[in-house]
């Protein structure tokens, strides 16, 4: 299995820390994404694998062997941008064969390259077109095909589908997941939309502040997310500031109710924090109850397929977001009851 792996990667820019003691592994048949906001180091690890760039501290290795030293055009990585940097005057087949020529191979190989390329993201009838005729999406499959030509150890894609529209984006994810896993080649997939790294990774590392703030696989780290910046990241914003008032089991007071979550890292009596109450997990009852229970006027309830998406006002300005399989009616005061399962317990940072 081949293995890269960065080791305690660090990077400043303008006497600032972009990228701190930071260390990570992409196994063979992986895609991996790196989830983050603009500007929080992303495209600069890339770059520093990639080896465009130095880091000013750590390695990277791949199966082992420190690349310090190793030259970009010898590393045998791809990397795919979002503008896909495909050349306007030559056609599919000439940009998918670039690379290729550049490297002097024999145009038997370059053309059986091209071909098993082209076919691998569905692309090989349309080899003498033109790439100015081609379609957004159908730009992106033949930019992944020139990067998948040379056969790549590793493959890198910053943003590659930041430049299309969004009704786009969403139809050709789940065709790139399994173009990416066809090849078996290890992938770090760069995004700041969790949607995209929610469908598309193996696992997801959420970069923020110049560290891997949480990595593992999507389901988990939506369901358990490590902080309350995870959380606040991947779209969960309901949150009460509380205090813990019990540990066995774990209780939680906010200003509006008594809440037992399922669990917390050691927590402690008297430790002030945030309850994440998750959107989903909730259940219409009749009357409030002594715990896990929240009440609130509904603002709006709206289908959504399979359920309702229901805002709860529990005061002036303080809008709550629950998915229901009932439907509420607006203006009405209801009462949630809230799993343990659906509630997560953040202290303070020190």
């Amino acid at each position: 299995m081949d293995t890269l792996t960065v080791d305690h990667v660090a990077k400043n820019y303008e006497s600032q820390p972009l990228l701190i003691d930071l260390s990570l592994e992409v196994h063979s048949g992986e895609l991996v994404c790196l989830l983050g906001r603009s500007g929080s180091g992303k495209s600069t690890l890339l770059r520093i694998i990639a080896g465009i760039e130095p880091a000013d501290s750590g390695r990277v290795l791949w199966n082992g062997e420190d690349l310090t030293s190793v030259p970009t055009h010898r590393r045998g990585f791809g990397l795919m941008f979002q503008d896909f940097a495909l050349f306007p005057h030559l056609d599919v087949r000439q940009n998918v064969a670039f690379g290729l020529a550049l490297q002097r191979l024999p145009e038997s190989e370059i053309a059986s390259r091209v071909d098993s390329a082209l076919e691998s993201v569905n692309m090989r009838g349309f080899a003498r077109r033109r790439v100015t005729d081609l379609s957004g999406g159908e730009q992106q499959r033949v930019a992944l095909a020139r990067s998948l030509a040379p056969r790549p150890r590793l493959l890198m894609l910053d943003e590659p589908l930041g430049a299309l529209d969004r009704a786009l984006r969403g139809q050709l994810q789940e065709e790139l997941r399994e173009q990416l896993h066809r090849t078996g080649i290890p992938a770090i997939y760069v995004t700041h939309d969790q949607d995209e790294a929610l469908a598309l990774a193996d696992r997801i590392a959420l970069l923020h502040s110049g560290r891997i703030e949480q990595s593992g696989a999507p389901g988990e780290v939506y369901a358990r997310p490590a902080s309350q910046w995870v959380a606040e990241f991947l779209g969960m914003s309901n949150l009460l500031p509380g205090e813990v008032i019990g540990t066995a089991p774990l209780t939680v007071r906010t200003g509006y109710g008594i809440f037992k979550p399922e669990t917390a890292p050691e927590p402690r009596a008297g430790e002030r924090g945030r309850l994440l109450l998750k959107p989903y997990g909730a259940d219409l009852i009749p009357a409030a109850q002594d715990a896990d229970t929240l009440s609130g006027k509904v603002i709006s309830s709206t289908f959504q397929i399979d359920h309702y998406l229901v805002k709860l006002e529990l005061a002036p300005g303080l809008v709550f977001d629950f998915t229901m399989r009932e439907q509420a009616k607006e203006g009405e005061t209801i009462h949630l009851k809230l799993s343990p399962e659906s509630q997560i317990w953040f202290k303070e940072a020190q």
